[in-house]
């Protein structure tokens, strides 16, 4: 770990230097103050750019079960949640496996780099300052400025800044990555609870003497129901552990989302039916592909889709509808239904989270949107929700398109 010395490599440069280690000790105490991870993250790459002086600054997460780093967060780079990097042979991964900062002052010379990131994101990285995130003696991750500002090369003081608030950072982030774990281990034991709750008491009533064939197969049926409701808890649990800790893995595969979407309708069309609910897209001729992952937004379509039958009354219409909107294309799932309160609309996302009332219209996991939000995020868009009580609510979502990209 690099100490906090407010010694120079630049005697002239003394009171801006004292002026740095000043604001480095500040923003330290900010990042402590948080237990957030996504906000976190993103207040660690802003200070990033702002001591570097740089075009963009990045953190990438190590998963050692699989061997490859994710972007966590970024400045300036839409998209780039979604791209993973190797372990060996790449800058990154040289320094999580050194534990030393590095610089490349033109990454075109090095065999290390690779251009993929640069053709994703479309973005030209010049030069690259990459410094390790170390927690309790392991390197969890690494911070990267990209490109001064000027075209100027990193300095010694570059080197040293980077690598100070990477050794703060990372302590933050190790607490925030490990509470974000307990606090959903703690969520979805305690949801856990109402299932497995029922099952133990209706597997005991049929045990009781006086209990009929008729009262026992209703015993079982709703036993059943409760176990369904585990194994999805379950799987969504899952799920949302890999999408949160940026594990899952991503496609990033030329994608024709019309097809995507009209896939998920023929699933859902005969359960809109059977409760009456109307359900049609309108969607352009020719839309412009996308860069995804096919089956994740399959899951996107099947859960926004899917919320809407749930909540929606006989008599009520669904329309999926996209739109081209500049680089991006606009999702837009829109119902006539009851409608969400205001006071609802800013927990929608959160886990677990229902709206009051509409426990009895709806059952599931109460993890479906969350993992949507997700799903959405690593694919460089963004998500969310519109609604007016009694006239009914919009789902919608940004996908940058591949030219674009």
């Amino acid at each position: 770990m690099v100490e906090l010395d407010a010694s120079l490599s630049h005697p002239q440069k003394h009171e801006e230097r004292v002026d740095w280690l000043e604001r480095l000790i500040e923003i330290s105490r900010s990042l402590n103050s948080t237990l957030s991870l996504a906000p976190l993250l993103d207040r660690i790459v802003k200070a990033a750019q702002e001591f570097t002086e740089t075009e963009v600054c990045s953190i990438l997460l190590v998963d050692q079960r699989r061997g490859q780093l994710y972007f966590k967060a970024a400045t300036n780079l839409s998209g780039v949640r979604s791209i993973i990097v190797p372990m060996e042979g790449s800058i990154a991964g040289t320094v999580v496996q050194t534990g030393k900062p590095l610089v490349v002052p033109d990454v075109h010379q090095d065999p290390r780099w690779s251009p993929g990131v640069d053709e994703q994101t479309d973005f030209t990285t010049r030069s690259i300052l990459t410094a390790p995130l170390i927690a309790r003696d392991n390197v969890i991750g690494v911070l990267q400025a990209i490109n001064k500002e000027g075209g100027e090369d990193f300095t010694e003081d570059d080197v040293e800044l980077l690598t100070l608030l990477g050794d703060q950072a990372a302590v933050a982030v190790q607490n925030a990555i490990l509470f974000q774990q307990s606090d959903l281990i703690s969520e979805i034991v305690h949801e856990m609870r109402t299932p497995l709750s029922s099952i133990i008491a209706y597997s005991e009533l049929m045990q009781r003497r006086g209990a009929t064939l008729d009262k026992c197969q209703q015993f079982a049926d709703i036993i059943e129901h409760e176990a369904d409701r585990l194994s999805e808890m379950a799987a969504h649990f899952l799920d949302l552990a890999q999408l949160e800790s940026g594990r899952a893995s991503i496609a990033q595969d030329s994608i024709e989302l019309s097809t995507v979407i009209h896939m998920a309708i023929k699933v859902l069309a005969v359960q809109a039916d059977e409760r009456g609910i109307g359900l049609s897209v309108d969607i352009p001729d020719a839309l412009p592909s996308i860069l995804g992952d096919a089956q994740r937004l399959h899951q996107v379509m099947l859960n926004l889709v899917g919320n809407s039958i749930k909540y929606c009354r006989p008599g009520d219409e669904i329309t999926v509808v996209v739109r081209v909107e500049g680089k991006y294309l606009r999702v837009s799932v829109v119902d006539t239904g009851p409608g969400i309160s205001e006071d609802a609309l800013p927990h929608i996302f959160e886990r677990f989270y229902r709206v009051p009332g509409s426990e009895k219209r709806a059952s599931g996991s109460g993890l479906g949107l969350t993992i949507t939000q997700h799903i959405v995020e690593a694919h460089g868009g963004e998500i969310g929700v519109t609604s007016e009580v009694g006239k009914g609510t919009t789902f919608s979502f940004t996908l940058p398109i591949e030219d674009a990209q």
